[in-house]
């Protein structure tokens, strides 16, 4: 998987969002992690709610994720 970085300034964070989001605006979402928390957002709607969470919550979530 590779990341495409977007920075918003006006928080002073770097969103990552995965490669598999498509040209075409599809589903997708940004992470950024900032200050020991996990951000994470709809690419779509970059000034939308943000949930955040801890690192290992974060991590649950992809393992969980990874599974199908």
């Amino acid at each position: 998987m590779n990341v495409e970085v977007t920075t918003d300034s006006a928080a002073e964070t770097t969103w990552y969002k995965s490669s598999y989001s498509g040209a075409e605006g599809g589903d997708c979402v940004e992470v950024a992690a900032r200050h020991g928390i996990v951000h994470v957002r709809d690419s779509k709607d970059a000034t939308g709610p943000i949930l955040s969470m801890a690192p290992k919550g974060w991590a649950a979530f992809v393992e969980f994720a990874a599974q199908g």
